[in-house]
């Protein structure tokens, strides 16, 4: 058995390294064809409504409600499935699934559909592929929570996401950055082609990965019994029930990231590559942090640094909000080997606000899926999932409506700072509400 201090544990199994190449290359690939589609559905909306920046703000809100209806009203459901079924045949269909929708958008964005269909049509288009991608990522979210627990053993399930989330985060780091800078390069629709053929790899790789046990003893049980027994196990769980609802209000509220488009475009001035850049900064954050965290577990009174991290997360959205005010955008020139020498504008205060904003948020995302991955039996892995789905993974979509909606009718900048103060009030709020949080402590988990 592999020692619960080291900090390369998890990467002593094989299927587990080959789990997280995959994960980055879909991530990758998926952050890319997020960004891309921000980007475009924001020109479809200068070119449609030209003089009308609060209505852009609210489309690109819109991206947000398109995926999280699906992805809310079926996860349940899809809990309940993947409990139920085998877990590298779900991961291969949800694969297939995406893969399908990434052709979509390789389709939609390509000159000839816009030589015959009008800028509204392509933009409902793109809105219905979200929407579909928010159905199948009801089901991919559950899959995942619960193959990973059958690579590892217990022991070292707090290792395993800290290497987990930090594949993650460095493909977030690199597909946006990535995508940015592609667009400027290729285009959209030949960028939407990478992200299709990025996606085709990550199928071709799951097959490395051996079919999985079903370890629910109560298989072909009744769809509603099974999905009351899994809610009332997480509204009996305290410490997962306040770790997911205190994310999902601070990501709610904290979603300034669905602004970035317009902030490059109007606020901060810097274009799509920095755009990309920005974009990609908060994962950077993130994956410093985690790489830190394999040496220096967050186990050991993980409920107060949970609420001191999502303080500074608040406070980070506060201060890039901010930015423009008071500090000025500088321009460097950039030598990207391939493509020679580019002039890149940057705000620094900006940069270091998102880097801030990444490291607290990998801090939360450790300490949040240890806490579900050690408090949740195997039997209950996929409907646990698909609440902590609903709670935060939906609360990232919500966020972006939140603050498209909040910027349409304040204004960008105060909805970004109207943002950080609410998700400082909420750690004020939960500390008072719920003190022995304060108290959790993960470590003895890891060795029952």
């Amino acid at each position: 058995m592999a020692n619960k201090l080291d900090p390369y544990a998890a990467l002593r199994y094989k299927e587990f390294n080959i789990f997280l190449l995959i994960r980055f290359i879909l991530v990758f690939g998926w952050s890319m064809q997020f960004i891309i589609v921000e980007w475009e559905v924001l020109s479809l909306a200068e070119s449609l409504f030209p003089n009308d920046q609060p209505l852009h703000l609210l489309l690109l809100g819109l991206i947000g409600i398109a995926e999280v209806v699906p992805a809310i009203s079926s996860a349940l459901f899809a809990g309940h499935i993947v409990d139920q079924r085998e877990k590298k045949t779900l991961f291969i269909q949800c694969i297939i699934a995406f893969l399908i929708v990434a052709a979509g958008y390789y389709f939609i964005t390509s000159p000839n559909i816009y030589a015959i269909y009008s800028s509204k049509q392509i933009l409902i288009g793109i809105y219905i592929l979200v929407f579909l991608g928010g159905l199948i990522r009801a089901f991919i979210g559950p899959t995942i929570f619960s193959l990973v627990a059958l690579i590892v053993p217990k022991q070292i399930y707090p290792n395993a996401a800290t290497w987990s989330s930090s594949t993650w985060q460095l493909a977030i780091v690199l597909g946006p950055a990535f995508a940015g800078f592609s667009i400027a390069w290729i285009g959209v629709h030949k960028s939407m082609g990478i992200v299709l053929a990025t996606i085709f790899i990550g199928l071709l790789l799951v097959y490395f990965i051996k079919k999985k046990p079903i370890l629910n003893p109560k298989i072909g049980e009744p769809i509603f019994q099974s999905l009351k027994a899994g809610l009332n196990f997480v509204f009996n769980t305290k410490s997962i029930l306040v770790s997911i609802t205190l994310d999902m209000v601070a990501v709610f509220f904290g979603g300034c990231i669905a602004l970035l488009p317009f902030f490059a475009k109007n606020i901060l001035e810097v274009g799509s590559e920095g755009f990309g850049i920005l974009r990609a900064t908060p994962a950077v954050g993130a994956v410093l942090m985690m790489i830190a965290s394999a040496y220096m577990p967050l186990t050991k009174n993980a409920g107060k640094k949970l609420l001191i991290a999502i303080f500074g997360f608040g406070l980070s959205i506060i201060i890039f909000g901010l930015s423009h005010i008071l500090w000025h955008t500088n321009t460097y020139q950039i030598d990207t080997l391939i493509f020679g020498i580019y002039d890149v504008k940057i705000n620094e205060l900006a940069i270091i606000a998102l880097l801030l904003y990444g490291l607290t948020d990998g801090i939360s995302m450790i300490i949040r899926q240890t806490i579900l991955q050690l408090k949740t039996p195997d039997e209950f892995r996929g409907r646990v999932g698909s609440v902590n789905s609903i709670f935060v993974g939906s609360s990232n979509e919500l966020g972006v409506f939140e603050s498209g909606f909040t910027a349409w009718l304040m204004g960008p900048v105060r909805a970004v700072i109207f943002g950080g103060l609410m998700t400082i009030i909420t750690v004020g709020f939960t500390s008072i509400k719920f003190p022995n949080f304060k108290k959790l402590d993960l470590t003895k988990d890891m060795n029952e």
